[in-house]
């Protein structure tokens, strides 16, 4: 496990600097989660958001890859084989109080072993809280790997670790992803060139 970890802080670091600064959180019953922060990453289209310039802060999971997830339908658990992923919420620095997301986004992260859920791309996460404190989203959308950073590849039979982008969602948008997908929301944002970084923004238009 550790050495998983070690490799997926390297990838992490390699693809967005060195974080300045690092939380954990740990959930009884379950393995410790840190959550990582990058100030002043480098900002573009790869996380499913609109292209913008600097001034963006990323928060990173490590600690979920740890341990596989398991497909809650199977009778035992495979302790080698199944999906491994870790989280990155992108937002823009200084416009709302985001680093309070960390024990939020430690508890996504968790889900997994709490939960016995498989978290891909696609699905929606629900907290029932604000991600921090004032949030408009309660939610996220789980994006498309391999854009920001690389999938990290691992020795057989073990799966790749995914890092999975996270796009807040509103009430509204949740509800709406929940009935139309997620694909028609996510059209719905680019036509509409919502900034997904924006954690004060409105949701999109869904008439």
């Amino acid at each position: 496990m550790a050495e998983i970890l070690a490799l997926v802080e390297a990838g992490l670091c390699a693809a967005l600097g060195e974080p300045d600064a690092r939380a954990a959180v740990t959930f009884l019953g379950t393995d410790r989660i840190e959550v990582l922060r990058f100030q002043g990453s480098r900002s573009g289209p790869a996380d499913g958001a609109s292209a913008g310039g600097p001034g963006v802060v990323r928060y990173a999971t490590l600690g979920m890859s740890a341990q596989p997830m398991a497909d809650p339908s199977a009778l035992l658990a495979d302790p080698v084989k199944g999906p491994r992923a870790e989280l990155i919420l992108t937002v823009r620095a200084g416009l709302a109080e985001t680093d309070q997301v960390l024990r939020p986004l430690a508890t996504l992260a968790a889900s997994p072993q709490v939960e016995g859920v498989v978290v891909a791309s696609g699905g929606s996460l629900d907290l029932g809280a604000p991600l921090w404190p004032g949030a408009p989203f309660q939610s996220v959308l789980v994006g498309e790997s391999g854009g920001l950073v690389p999938d990290l590849e691992l020795d057989a039979p073990l799966e790749p670790v995914r890092f999975l982008p996270l796009l807040p969602m509103t009430p509204n948008e949740a509800a709406w992803k929940r009935v139309r997908g997620a694909r028609e929301l996510q059209e719905r944002w680019l036509a509409h060139g919502t900034d997904l970084r924006d954690p004060l923004r409105r949701s999109v238009p869904l008439d």
